[in-house]
């Protein structure tokens, strides 16, 4: 199934409280059931300003709708075309 990188804008995202993260993680959650198994959440990276999200999906569309569902902003959505690490040096 393709994953994708969503990153979305969100000022002060690095200052979001763990109470905070929860409930956006809960409505994520609970997006996701709503959508069925087809879309899974892998995980999220936080930054300043930023949430960068990785999901599996069979198209970018169903993540857009997601994240429409979900009142989540999803300023950009890339399709992941492969995975690298320092293993890939050897």
């Amino acid at each position: 199934m393709p994953q994708y990188l969503i990153e979305r804008n969100i000022p002060g995202a690095g200052n979001l409280s763990p109470d905070d993260l929860k409930a956006i993680s809960q409505k994520s959650c609970s997006v996701l059931q709503g959508l069925g198994p087809e879309i899974q959440w892998i995980h999220s990276y936080v930054t300043q300003d930023q949430i960068h999200c990785i999901y599996r999906a069979p198209n970018a569309e169903m993540v857009r709708e997601h994240a429409r569902l979900g009142g989540f902003p999803a300023d950009r959505v890339s399709e992941i075309r492969t995975v690298i690490d320092p293993t890939t040096a050897e």
